[in-house]
């Protein structure tokens, strides 16, 4: 899985202020004596833009899940009535908001040095390749030319999904 995937999965459990199932998807639930994600526990759903439905298979799993939720650090009361859970999402405050972009920028931020440490192992092979004589001299400099292009697009698609979701916490 490459950075851009793993951010996009960390961005999914930052909260907005709306509604969303990949807030509590993701969550680990300790449940018949093992930890699952809710995902496979329950079915998920969005019914509007302030409120978040957890119907699980099992009733019997109800209390775990509640705890789960609480444990977590998104900040939300579940409501269960035997069936399902109910997890209002407020809106946030002004002083979340600014918390919530700082955890993405910093998120962001650890994506792009992931992705500068590959661009670093891949031009230590490509100076080995090129130490051995293995590779013409000029495929090693349009190797690292082409490493270089890759790089920029991955960190430009790292400050578009940071920006994306910044601008979905900002928005009222």
């Amino acid at each position: 899985m490459g950075a851009t995937e793993v951010l996009q999965d960390a961005l999914r459990g930052v909260r907005t202020g709306r509604a969303s199932a990949g807030l509590v998807d993701g969550l680990e639930v300790q449940a018949y004596g093992t930890a699952s994600p809710l995902k496979s526990l329950a079915n998920i759903a969005t019914p509007d833009a302030r409120l978040i439905v957890i119907r699980p298979f099992d009733p019997n799993t109800i209390a775990d899940i509640e705890k789960a939720i609480l444990a977590s650090e998104l900040g939300l009361n579940p409501a269960s009535d035997g069936k399902s859970i109910r997890l209002s999402v407020p809106p946030l405050s002004e002083e979340r908001r600014k918390q919530m972009g700082a955890l993405v920028r910093s998120k962001g931020e650890e994506a792009k040095v992931a992705i500068r440490n590959v661009r670093r192992d891949a031009n230590k092979d490509i100076d080995k390749v090129k130490k051995d004589g293995s590779a013409p001299e000029d495929d090693c400099f349009k190797a690292r030319d082409r490493l270089q292009e890759i790089t920029k697009e991955q960190e430009k698609e790292v400050g578009d999904l940071v920006a994306k979701k910044i601008a979905d916490i900002t928005e009222v």
